[in-house]
């Protein structure tokens, strides 16, 4: 019989860290060390229309948003989609995407990121103060250590074609 690696616990909707990745937030719920690293569980709340992330692709994790509330819009190869409260989008590693708060209202989605690991890359980011505070030497570290790749000068036509902004959160 396999022994759980944690105690079980409740994560209230104000448990667990929380930091700006500089467009959008993040709060750490569940990490990978709990799950013999299979998965990890981060919330994302994004101010209205704002832009999370320029155009990226994960080498080794998958990405599942859950929409807790407001309008989820992501570019995901080719394709634009909205989802609501009770959505999932599957972004699998390799695919090359996006995402963004669509609506006028916040947007939370729940992240979960399989296998686990990703998640360090968030809390090294806020460590720097957030994607638009990083230089350009950390931000080059943390894709090489993390293998994703970035196309950060998508972010103005990105902006300008769904009417976001980027930064300061």
């Amino acid at each position: 019989m396999l022994k759980p690696l944690t105690a079980p616990k409740i994560i209230g909707p104000t448990d667990g860290k929380a930091g700006s990745l500089g467009s959008i937030g993040v709060r750490f719920m569940i990490p990978g060390e709990d799950t013999e690293g299979t998965f990890s569980l981060v919330e994302h709340p994004m101010p209205p229309r704002r832009l999370a992330a320029p155009l990226h692709r994960h080498n080794r994790e998958d990405e599942y948003s859950f929409v807790l509330a407001g309008t989820m819009g992501a570019l995901l190869g080719d394709d634009v989609v909205e989802a609501g409260p009770g959505d999932l989008v599957y972004k699998p590693r390799g695919q090359w995407h996006t995402f963004w708060n669509a609506g006028e209202a916040e947007c939370r989605i729940l992240e979960i990121i399989a296998p686990a690991g990703f998640e360090k890359f968030f809390e090294e980011l806020v460590d720097a103060g957030g994607a638009a505070a990083a230089s350009p030497e950390t931000m080059g570290y943390l894709s090489e250590k993390y293998a994703i790749d970035f196309q950060p000068e998508t972010i103005p036509g990105l902006c300008e074609r769904f009417g976001l902004t980027f930064g300061g959160a």
